[in-house]
């Protein structure tokens, strides 16, 4: 079923191959462990075909060794072995699920850095597909956190954008370093509802000056820069101003006063957004306003 998810995985064909021998299927060449689906006295061995990952380190959902496969579509799996075996009696069978492509698909993705390696992940919390395009992504991040958590990470590093990741990773470990897209307040309060307290954020001063205006979400559709407003942060009164990028050449030298304001702002705003928690806030690594000789 399509959806209008912002996925890598959309549209990607699925193939599940069903035998009595293992020898028939095709599987991610890694050492894995079938999940054991069971109806009386009826067995199922599920393994990751081709294109399908499987699970190498701690943290997620899925123990190390076993398919990628999350607990919900597992469970839907079940319900439908079940009913399909209703009539049958000490069948032991094989199976696995592929999809094609997906080993360059899952490159896009953030599964190797959490240890699913080969492929994607076959993921879902309601066994159904619903069109709201932030679920996924919302998942795989709240999937992120709980992994960094799992494996001793103390302090989330959040990036908005691909410049802003690729800069994070010459100075942390990857681990610790987490996309959100647009999704700021989304983020923060998945990772307080996981007692994480300590954060930096790394993203464009664009990005940054949508937060200290108070967006939760960065994106375009949520709303356009105030440009009145932030003139007033300055205290320079300039016509035609339509980027942030703009106005940092129009103040030329004060861009730094600016770049200054929109950071203190930003951090104030998302401590009041929790401000029943006591979270602590680095936004010291933004991106620098670019100067009109740059």
């Amino acid at each position: 079923m399509d959806n209008d998810d912002l996925d890598v995985t959309k549209g990607c064909e699925i193939i599940v191959t069903v035998s009595d021998k293992k020898d028939d299927l095709v599987l991610n060449p890694l050492p894995q462990k079938p999940h054991i689906l069971q109806s009386k006295d009826n067995i199922l061995c599920l393994y990751a075909g081709r294109g399908v990952g499987v699970v190498t380190k701690k943290g997620l959902k899925t123990k190390p060794n076993f398919p990628a496969i999350n607990p919900t579509p597992l469970k839907e799996m079940q319900k439908i072995y079940k009913r399909f075996m209703q009539n049958h009696k000490a069948l032991i069978l094989y199976s696995c699920v592929s999809v094609k492509n997906a080993e360059e698909i899952a490159k896009n993705t953030a599964n190797k850095k959490v240890g699913v390696i080969g492929g994607i992940s076959i993921l879902g919390t309601s066994g159904f597909v619903k069109p709201v395009s932030s679920e996924s992504y919302l998942e795989s991040i709240k999937t992120e956190i709980r992994f960094a958590k799992a494996n001793g990470c103390k302090k989330i590093v959040f990036t908005i954008g691909n410049s802003s990741y690729t800069k994070a990773k010459r100075v942390y470990d990857e681990t610790d370093i987490i996309e959100i897209g647009n999704f700021v307040y989304d983020s923060f309060k998945i990772a307080k509802d996981e007692n994480i307290k300590d954060f930096i954020l790394i993203a464009g001063i664009g990005k940054i000056t949508k937060i200290a205006l108070g967006f939760k979400n960065t994106h375009n559709r949520f709303g356009s820069i105030d440009f009145d407003e932030i003139q007033k942060w300055v205290g320079s009164d300039f016509e035609d101003i339509v980027t942030v990028k703009g106005l940092c050449e129009k103040l030329d030298n004060r861009s730094k006063c600016f770049y200054h304001t929109a950071e203190k702002r930003a951090k104030e705003q998302i401590k009041k957004w929790f401000k029943e928690s006591k979270i602590s806030i680095n936004i010291s690594e933004i991106f620098s306003c670019p100067s009109p000789s740059s």
